[in-house]
């Protein structure tokens, strides 16, 4: 039910991006008076598709292949790769007849409109949900995993610094100000601050093991014992809420962390605990299940969050720094890709890891509309990236020829989008692919 659910959100997302970014073209284009053939969500190959109706001199309709959509765009070397019409004189209402400028605006009206959807839709959580988050100097201290632990990173360190500025939110130290830049962790351990270097190309460890084993998300609760679960072992050996946990199997611990990890070594084994009752200390023996769990909950209470609710006024600057950051990582993202500083199969996704990591399993509208939102922006990326077929592609030939004062020629314009195609081609491949692998890894 759950694969359902990722493909509906997927399938919902994209629908919804792809028409209003194939919208932006065809509202261009019209305010310009270029003639629009077609407008289809999905592509309707060897004229194949699902539904279609015709409404003045355009064709609107829903193809059966969903790898995007299009507007077919009269007089322009595009998709359809309609050589016989650019072979007829050219017509005042066509793509080719139109100055540059207005072309160009054509080509960005998508880009245009993908970016305006995230902020708005980042702008409109913002408004609805306000900021929660865990401010950075209420928690105990971090939890790493394989990864932070081979940087450096013991358990209970507080990040107090990234690059030199003070953290904020303890979100920070799991995103992409982290795991993208040359970054430096100031770290206050045992009184004392300390510098440890993350690796630039940290990302290729943390795409094969997860983020958990870098930091975990959720900082570090105190060993006091905050539930004990009826039919349990922890509570029929005597455990009670309020007993402080200070040692497992005479090993000191002062987190939930370090009880967990020697609960769960010792599964179908009976485990000492070493407790505080108020001013009494006890010894309990305790058997864990084979599944290595006691029935144990530790302090929630540690783990304090804040949300900070914003007018609607208020919103706005705050949504489009949201939508800033997404388009910013995904620059920096591309440049580690191109430097090698990241294998490009753990960089990329496609449609399989982005239903099963951004939208998830369960339809939660919430997330369900962030997500959207930063696919939007990634989109409007993507589309910018200068690559023939593209819209980046488009706006760099048109802006050659306004340096020139010339179009480039039909046969070059046709060639470059037949690159472009194989371009795309290998790319969806690649990362359908490379999907298909992580899933069957997983």
């Amino acid at each position: 039910m759950s694969g359902l659910i990722m493909a509906a959100q997927l399938l919902l997302g994209l629908s919804i991006l792809v028409i209003l970014h194939e919208l932006g073209h065809f509202l261009a284009a019209r305010a310009f008076g270029i003639k629009v053939e077609k407008f289809y969500l999905f592509f309707d190959a060897w004229g194949f598709k699902l539904f279609s109706f015709k409404r003045g001199d355009c064709e609107y309709g829903i193809g059966w292949l969903p790898l995007g959509g299009y507007v077919k765009i009269a007089g322009m070397i595009d998709e359809s790769m309609d050589t016989e019409q650019m072979n007829q004189p050219a017509q005042p209402w066509e793509f080719r007849s139109k100055p540059a400028w207005q072309r160009l605006i054509v080509m960005l009206g998508g880009i245009f409109v993908n970016i305006v959807v995230g902020i708005f839709i980042f702008w409109m959580m913002t408004f609805n949900y306000g900021e929660t988050f865990i401010p950075n100097n209420s928690v105990l201290g971090i939890n790493p995993g394989k990864i932070g632990k081979e940087i450096g990173l013991k358990l209970g360190d507080k990040v107090v610094a990234v690059n030199g500025q003070e953290v904020v939110r303890f979100e920070e130290l799991i995103s992409s100000k982290v795991l993208l830049g040359n970054t430096t962790l100031t770290i206050l351990r045992d009184g004392k601050e300390i510098d440890i270097k993350v690796p630039d190309n940290i990302l290729n460890k943390v795409s094969d093991l997860g983020i958990e084993e870098f930091i975990s998300r959720m900082p570090l609760r105190s060993s006091l014992v905050d539930s004990v679960l009826p039919n349990k072992t922890a509570i029929k050996a005597g455990l009670k809420v309020g007993d402080r946990i200070t040692a497992v199997n005479g090993t000191p611990v002062s987190f939930d962390a370090d009880a967990q990890a020697l609960i769960v070594k010792n599964k179908g084994k009976v485990v000492n605990f070493d407790v505080e009752r108020g001013s009494e200390k006890l010894a309990i023996n305790v058997p864990v299940d084979t599944a290595g769990t006691v029935g144990l909950r530790f302090n929630i209470a540690d783990i304090k969050e804040e949300t900070i609710k914003y007018g609607l006024f208020a919103s706005l600057p705050i949504g489009v720094n949201q939508a800033w950051k997404v388009f910013s990582d995904n620059g920096k993202g591309i440049w580690k890709v191109l430097t090698g500083k990241i294998k490009a199969n753990k960089a990329f996704s496609g449609p399989v890891e982005i239903a099963r990591k951004v939208y998830g399993g369960e339809w939660i509208w919430a997330r369900f509309w962030a997500s959207t939102g930063f696919i939007s922006i990634a989109l409007a990326f993507m589309n910018l990236l200068p690559i023939p077929a593209l819209d980046g592609g488009h706006v760099v030939f048109l802006i050659v020829e306004m340096i020139k004062g010339k179009p480039l020629g039909d046969k070059f314009m046709e060639r470059a989008q037949i690159v472009g195609f194989v371009l795309l081609l290998s790319l969806m491949v690649f990362v359908l692919g490379n999907d298909i692998f992580k899933a069957f890894m997983h």
